[in-house]
């Protein structure tokens, strides 16, 4: 799969939010030597914040400040008129403001001390709670000071400005990860559990999540383009994206909200559908917890992709300079590589999920077709996962692929929203190609679910499986589809419940640390990780209720409901789907054949 591997050395985005001194140092941390520069490789791990030597007189040109920089552990707080007052607070504070190699008794001795101390006067200042310098207190430094550091930061280009913010937000991002952890363990025991009341309950919810995560985007975005203090690019991106946040919030509650009308009366229907599901995932021993493995890898993959990024963004070779000082350059070609990291992300994501779907699928595979519905099969869950990874790990890598390709149109679309924004007939065919891809993706999904239970069925290839699965569903679609629309939507408003109040809680998170911070692109980040937690563990519902009536229509076509030939559905599946689809009403319809019948009449076997 597409993983790209790490880069050698940490630069750009780490040492900007870490900090780093002169010398390649990167202040908070151990360092490795750097050939040339006799005071790198330094442990900084107690020495966290930036101090400039002349911070009251910065200079940058092309991302590099001019005066020397040094990893202190403190801040002077106090304005340091002398190099009496340099050595004082030295020993008091055990933070050292001159040069390293200069002994802290040889400050007020060494005849060089003025050179290789902070220029006298030294301001008070504070620890900056982002970037973790020491910003000068005094308003003409504080000035000069953060005209410099905005003009650095305006200078880096997107990919550097979004990899400071992940990092500077990577705290965040992991709390809010855990919070839409916990909803979808909620809503799992919820549709488990399912009642009624909680239907009710989680659609009132949805509703609200909607309706408030949509309102607070509108606010954050009034609020952001009528604040006078924004100045730095970072900022004026984060008006732009909440702008496209709130009309695309805007555009899924009206919809969402339409469809919750329209169907609101099914609600009784989805109530006995979950009923059965759920009846289903108890004869099956462990299903329930297969997404939280599936969880446990994606969580894997998700720190490795980071840190790969990270890696990828900071890569660059350090080399030393007159003056025993460290200069970065960065590596050319990096933002390409990036984008094939992104596809990486999307592939291998996919390909988790599509295992655990065909694992589910096959398990659901085995205990339907089982006729001791009293005995089931012992360890399904176990058996269908030694029969992926023997022969089925390549319909997995193909669905997956498939599934990928569909999602780069789209990210693309999206990317040329603003280039196309203001020319109509360009933006109305943007539209039109937009859902267009994002129609044919939720389809291919759809049938690529009905491959992976056509291939536990017969073990046949992805592309086999796939021919015969959109057959089936071709003969059926009618009947199936009333009975599983309502059932995946409802699913669907749970996922969609777990992204409101996720993005709501990062909305308020991020909303705290407005400086410098691309935080509209990690809570991006934080929505699409929360949508494919909620989706690992709804999926076992999902996947359960589409293989059980594709396994239904199978055994409808198959076999006639003789003694020669028994349907292996039991009656309450039997009667429920009747009464949704206006088939029968009795027993005495039970041995009609409400599909089409098979040619050959032979009986399908699971593969095991």
């Amino acid at each position: 799969m597409f993983i790209s591997g790490y880069a050698v050395v940490a630069g750009a985005a780490e040492r900007l939010v870490l900090g780093y001194d002169s010398f390649g140092n990167i202040c908070g941390q151990k360092n490795t030597p750097v050939e040339g520069a006799n005071l790198s490789g330094l442990d900084m791990t107690n020495k966290k914040y930036v101090f400039f030597l002349d911070s009251c007189s910065l200079e940058t040109q092309s991302l590099k400040i001019s005066s020397l920089s040094l990893c202190v552990s403190s801040c002077p707080q106090q304005q340091l008129n002398s190099l009496e007052d340099l050595q004082s607070f030295a020993r008091n504070n055990g933070s050292f403001l001159c040069v390293y190699n200069l002994n802290v008794s040889s400050y007020t001795l060494n005849p060089k001390a003025a050179e290789l101390c902070p220029t006298l006067p030294v301001p008070p200042s504070k620890s900056f709670p982002l970037f973790n310098r020491c910003v000068p207190q005094n308003p003409e430094c504080y000035s000069k000071y953060a005209s410099v550091l905005i003009s650095m930061v305006n200078e880096m280009d997107v990919f550097h400005r979004i990899l400071s913010g992940i990092l500077a937000g990577r705290d965040t991002v992991i709390g809010l990860s855990v919070l839409a952890l916990a909803f979808s363990l909620m809503l799992v025991l919820a549709f488990r559990f399912i009642q009624p009341l909680l239907i009710h309950t989680l659609i009132a919810l949805v509703v609200f999540g909607l309706l408030f995560v949509s309102g607070v985007l509108w606010w954050l975005h009034y609020d952001y383009r009528n604040d006078p203090s924004t100045e730095l690019e970072t900022e004026k991106e984060n008006v732009k994206f909440l702008l496209g946040y709130a009309i695309f919030s805007t555009i899924i509650t009206v919809v969402l909200l339409s469809l919750i009308f329209v169907l609101r009366k099914r609600l009784p229907f989805a109530v006995q559908l979950f009923q059965i599901v759920g009846k289903i995932i108890g004869r099956i021993p462990f299903l329930l917890f297969q997404p939280l493995w599936t969880f446990l890898i994606l969580i894997v993959f998700w720190v490795f992709w980071v840190a790969v990024l990270l890696s990828l963004g900071t890569a660059g070779t350090a080399q030393s300079t007159s003056g025993g000082q460290v200069e970065y350059r960065a590596l050319s070609g990096i933002c390409y590589m990036a984008w094939y990291h992104f596809v990486g992300l999307l592939w291998t994501s996919e390909f988790i999920l599509a295992c655990q779907q065909m694992v589910i699928a096959g398990a659901v595979v085995t205990c339907y077709f089982n006729r001791n519905k009293n005995n089931p099969p012992p360890h399904p869950v176990l058996s269908s996962i030694s029969v992926l990874f023997c022969y089925h790990l390549g319909t997995a890598v193909k669905g997956s692929f498939l599934i990928t390709i569909l999602r780069i149109p789209r990210i693309v679309l999206l990317c040329l929203y603003n280039i196309l924004n203001q020319k109509k007939n360009a933006k109305h065919l943007f539209s039109c190609c937009f859902c267009w891809v994002c129609l044919q993706k939720s389809c291919l999904r759809y049938f690529n679910q009905h491959a992976y239970t056509t291939t536990a069925i017969n073990g046949t290839n992805f592309c086999t499986s796939a021919k015969d699965a959109v057959s089936i569903l071709a003969r059926n679609s009618a009947k199936l589809a009333s009975i599983s629309c309502f059932g995946d939507f409802l699913l669907f408003l749970g996922k969609v419940f777990v992204v409101c109040f996720t993005v709501f809680g990062g909305l308020m998170a991020f909303n705290y640390h407005r400086e410098l911070q691309t935080w509209v692109v990690p809570l991006l980040l934080v929505g699409f990780f929360a949508y494919l937690m909620s989706h690992s563990f709804l999926s076992v519902f999902e996947v359960t209720a589409d293989a059980m009536f594709l396994c239904f229509a199978i055994d409808m076509e198959t076999n006639d409901g003789t003694a020669e030939k028994p349907y292996f559905v039991d009656q309450e599946l039997l009667t429920f789907v009747s009464q949704s689809n206006k088939l029968t009403e009795g027993r005495e319809h039970r041995n009609t054949r409400p599909f089409q019948d098979n040619e050959d009449g032979t009986e399908l076997q699971p593969m095991v």
